[in-house]
């Protein structure tokens, strides 16, 4: 350990030395949690980022000279985090453990040594490289479910402050937002049908088959024949000539082959990385509408007017600041700026068509 030359701890060190020690032991207990809900190479990282940070508590309880009596309780971000690794375990106890790794107070920590601000270092790296993996895995989902619920989201507020602004009834304007949600849903669900169920029936046509290894027995070019069917699907000349060669022999030798898949097929791989059309369907129908509905509850539950308005823009932008704050944690961006952006765009999108609604509400008159 290292120390400021002839200086002696006082009792704010003492007490800076304790919080750091309560912290390090929340932090290890946080990636011992993981790792007890992962296994293989992730398991062992983490297990090694624990051991690491118990590295660190044992610095400052030396430096205390035993175990304090009392002990100031861990920050709220590190008992939370402890709460949600142990319950979920996923990205975003990453991510925030990523944003927390990033802030190392050892860097102007004067008894802290140059081990300990190294480790915090390479720690921010390592989380951020777990924290990669979970996001590429939860990319492809969490856009989707990002931009189905957004879209019903803004959307259908500006549908209903569009129509609001009119002048018309309430019933008309509760009646025009459960149709823009309908609406909105059912084209997202059939949309998706179509573009998984689309992509599929690609993937299906383009999928090898052993019709042309089944009549190799009767071919009068022998192998060369058969051998272009796998350079067709990307073989080098070479490795065609010696598949269809082992083909060929096979089947006039009346030996029964069974194909082992030509080269660049994978069959069950791409449809299981397109998934299933009719859960994409109605996984963007069920977000779509979970976003759309939340400007509609106010006329729902039978407000009017301005009071109605108000409640939609409250609920509206609580949903829009939360989706924008889970979008900038997982990115390991700022929170509270994507969250920003997020309620900007949102309500600047319905700030236009109620100023249109309020145009031709004006015009009608």
């Amino acid at each position: 350990m290292t120390a400021p030359a002839a200086a002696e701890p006082t009792a704010a060190d003492r007490r800076r030395w304790a919080r750091y020690l309560v912290e390090e032991r929340a932090e290890g207990t946080v990636y011992q949690r993981l790792a007890a809900r992962r296994d293989g190479e992730e398991r062992e990282i983490l297990l090694s980022l624990a051991e690491a940070e118990r590295r660190h508590e044992q610095h400052w309880l030396d430096l205390l000279g035993n175990e304090p009596a009392r002990l100031p309780r861990a920050g709220l971000r590190s008992r939370m985090l402890g709460w949600m690794a142990g319950r979920f375990g996923s990205i975003f106890v990453l991510a925030l453990a990523q944003s927390a790794e990033a802030r190392s107070p050892y860097d102007t920590e004067a008894w802290a040594s140059p081990a300990m601000r190294a480790d915090e270092k390479v720690h921010y790296e390592v989380v951020r490289g777990l924290a990669a993996r979970g996001r590429r895995r939860l990319s492809g989902s969490f856009r989707a479910a990002v931009f189905g619920a957004n879209d019903g989201l803004v959307s259908n507020l500006a549908l209903v402050l569009g129509i609001g602004a009119t002048g018309v009834s309430s019933a008309f304007v509760l009646f025009s937002g459960i149709a823009g949600l309908l609406a909105g849903a059912l084209s997202m669900g059939a949309g998706e049908f179509v573009s998984v169920r689309s992509q599929r029936e690609l993937l299906a046509s383009t999928e090898a088959n052993d019709d042309a290894a089944a009549s190799a027995a009767d071919l009068d070019i022998d192998e060369n024949e058969l051998a272009l069917v796998y350079r067709a699907r990307g073989m080098d000349e070479a490795e065609s000539l010696s598949r269809a060669r082992k083909i060929v022999t096979a089947a006039r030798a009346g030996v029964q082959h069974t194909s082992t898949g030509p080269v660049g097929t994978h069959h069950g791989t791409d449809h299981e990385i397109v998934g299933s059309d009719w859960t994409a369907a109605i996984s963007s129908f069920l977000l779509f509408a979970s976003g759309a509905i939340v400007p509609v509850l106010p006329w729902i539950f039978g407000l009017q007017g301005a009071t109605a308005v108000i409640v939609a823009l409250v609920l509206v932008g609580i949903a829009l600041l939360s989706t924008g704050a889970m979008v900038g944690i997982l990115s390991g961006g700022p929170p509270l700026r994507r969250a920003m952006r997020q309620l900007a765009i949102g309500f600047g999108a319905a700030a236009i068509t109620y100023v249109l609604g309020l145009v031709f509400g004006v015009g009608a008159l």
